[in-house]
């Protein structure tokens, strides 16, 4: 008898192919009764599928309706009738000379049949086309088979007709999902961006964008509510987002039986909070919940209603505070029944509330959807959210705090692979992206790809992250780039110095922003990595400016990059003769993020100055990547990469 073993290569593919394969569902949602499920499923290939589960006849999955390509993609479907739903689909499609992203919803039966466009249809007397296609805000109406949907008119001439359709921007109709029939609830305005329905067929709160003449967006936002008594707009409040700080009340949702409308402002040291705000014509505003040191910074909704039941913010875990009683104890005793005390959320749930969807998650597992009966007590599994990686063992990401060099404790994630010593290990450090974003306690593919190969990786929450009020957040972005790329690096140092990493084993893996963090690190200190890898990186600021060219939001970004000598400072392609260690590149070329020619752009300049560098560009993929065979190919190609510069084996 022969045994053979398995070959550190085939270990890799295995672990890139379980760890890249994209999740197995996207999107739930439950039908009226409780008896049917929907789910917005992911093919290997990208493209996506929308799938009925009846859980009375306990069949199995059937789809329904699927993307032609990967450049039109289901994202969101919701059960308006008990046999019929609502999607919004995106396309990608070139136009004017750019790659732009379209949205439009539209209705389909349970078993895929009778399928209608819902957003406005144009005519050959369209002055233009929609980009956004409208969404639903109220599925919750009177009227069974009506949903309230926002609609972007475009205006009409009049030539050949006497009939003239000047409504221009975004309005709210009531439309029948299954004849189509609509009546116009509110008219299209040019510079409305918000409705918010109470939940029960009514629109009380409108949001404005404030732009100049020539349509450019300037950072500030008007809102207007009404009174129940009254079909006149008055003033809400005032939001204003510029030089890394965003100020004023800002609308979330409308609780109909209070009269009153949830939202976030910013407190007076700079965090923020969940207010309301009276409707009833005294904009009585209150604080419903703040934290220190944290901002609270995502609000719970529940049911057909949609009304608020709790909000939440993030320490070192995220943590649910709820104002309903009944779901708060439901949530606690789920944590307490299910293996690893995993967090609950609150996916979708029947008319009368009685079943409801639910997802369990931790940082060891990546998710499974149940279906809970508050009735009969009874709980069953729906489906793994990566059933791929059912029975893998997982890696912990424990929160830690290390010092950077003026002394501020910078938080952040330290995940160490599964039964390690956590000594003398090769390393990674993964800034995030956004930079508008922050890492939290939860699953995540790389670090857990990473992991299970033997790399202890630490995700620093350096300053300019979002989640931890304004005076952390001031650092955001590339204004201020040497205060997140030296808390980055610092993370690094902080591995060596408590004996975690091995010195020469140390590098740096980064996608988008963080992608940008990784090459930025070479510029301030080339000898601190041992190698690079960049997933779609900023590398040229004052490209990432200029790919703004066109759009209506040119002003806003044009601020947030600046001009002055932080370009020239700030952007790692204008330094490549300073890289020391080998960098691997990948990205999209459809990336509408961060446009490949950035990537192009460092390769370039790398290879001019004579660095290693090694760049492989995904054709008809967008800045996620969403592809299994990509994903598995980055994974791969990485590790590779690492290892033979750590002069691991």
């Amino acid at each position: 008898m022969a045994l053979c073993a398995t070959s550190p290569r085939a270990e890799t593919t295995n672990d890139a192919a379980r760890f890249g394969a994209l999740p197995a569902v996207e999107h739930v949602s439950l039908s009226p009764d409780g008896t049917k499920i929907s789910l917005i499923m992911r093919q290997p290939d990208g493209r996506s599928l929308l799938a009925v589960l009846d859980t009375e006849k306990g069949s199995d999955l059937k789809g329904i309706m699927g993307s032609p390509s990967i450049d039109a993609q289901l994202r969101r479907c919701e059960w308006v009738t008990d046999g019929r739903l609502v999607c919004i689909v995106s396309v990608q499609a070139e136009m004017y000379g750019k790659r732009l992203t379209f949205t439009r919803p539209l209705a389909v039966d349970a078993d895929g049949r009778n399928v209608m466009q819902l957003a406005q249809r144009p005519t050959d007397r369209s002055t233009g086309v929609a980009i956004y296609g409208g969404e639903v805000i109220d599925t919750n109406l009177v009227k069974p088979g009506h949903v309230l949907m926002t609609q972007n008119f475009v205006p009409e001439t009049k030539t050949g007709s006497i009939i003239q359709n000047n409504s221009d921007g975004i309005g709210v109709q009531d439309i029948d999902v299954v004849s189509g029939a609509r009546r116009t609830v509110e008219p299209g305005r040019r510079q409305a961006r918000t409705y918010i329905s109470d939940g029960h067929g009514t629109v009380r709160v409108m949001g404005q964008i404030q732009a100049q003449d020539s349509g450019m967006m300037t950072g500030r936002e008007l809102f207007f509510y009404r009174t129940l008594d009254s079909r006149e707009w008055k003033p809400l409040s005032q939001a204003i987002s510029a030089d890394n700080t965003s100020t004023g009340f800002r609308p979330e949702a409308v609780d109909a039986q209070k009269n009153i409308v949830y939202g976030f402002d910013n407190d007076a040291g700079g965090l923020t909070g969940l207010y309301s705000v009276a409707l009833d014509g005294s904009q009585r505003k209150e604080l419903v919940l703040s934290r220190p040191g944290v901002d609270v910074d995502d609000l719970m909704v529940f049911g057909r209603s949609r009304r608020v039941v709790g909000a939440s913010y993030a320490t070192d875990r995220r943590v649910a505070e709820y104002f309903d009683p009944v779901l708060n104890k439901l949530s606690q005793a789920l944590m307490k029944v299910l293996p690893g005390a995993p967090a609950i959320s609150f996916i979708d749930a029947s008319a009368d509330e009685n079943k409801i969807v639910i997802l369990a998650s931790s940082d060891t597992n990546p998710g499974v959807f149940y279906l809970y009966d508050r009735k009969s007590h009874h709980l069953s599994q729906i489906i793994p959210y990566r059933p791929n990686l059912t029975g893998a063992k997982l890696a912990e990401m424990k929160p830690i705090t290390f010092p950077a060099a003026d002394g501020t404790m910078i938080p952040a994630y330290l995940t160490l692979p599964p039964g390690s010593s956590g000594r003398n290990l090769p390393a990674i450090v993964m800034p995030h992206g956004g930079p508008s974003a922050r890492d939290e306690w939860g699953f995540d593919w790389l670090v857990q790809f990473f992991a299970a190969r033997g790399y202890a990786v630490l995700q620093p929450n350096y300053r300019g992250s979002s989640g931890y009020g304004a005076d952390w957040y001031q650092h955001n972005g590339f204004k201020s780039w040497k205060v997140a790329i030296n808390d980055v690096d610092d993370a690094g140092r902080w591995l060596i110095k408590q004996g975690i990493a091995a010195p020469d084993k140390l590098g740096i893996v980064g996608w988008s922003y963080g992608g940008y963090a990784a090459l930025q690190s070479q510029v301030v200190d080339p000898d601190l990595y041992k190698a690079v890898v960049a997933i779609a990186p900023v590398t040229d600021l004052a490209a990432l400016r200029e790919e703004s060219q066109g759009f209506v939001d040119y002003n806003v970004v044009d601020q947030a990059i600046g001009r002055g000598p932080h370009i020239e400072a700030g952007s790692p392609a204008r330094h490549a003769a300073a890289f020391k260690s080998p960098v691997l590149l990948f990205h999209g070329n459809r990336d509408q993020n961060v446009n490949v020619s950035e990537s192009r752009l460092m390769n370039s300049r790398l290879r001019g100055a004579g660095k290693q560098v090694e760049y492989v560009e995904f054709d008809g993929l967008d800045h996620q990547l969403g592809s299994a065979e990509a994903r598995t190919k980055l994974l791969f190609e990485s590790d590779a990469f690492l290892r033979k510069a750590m002069g691991l084996h």
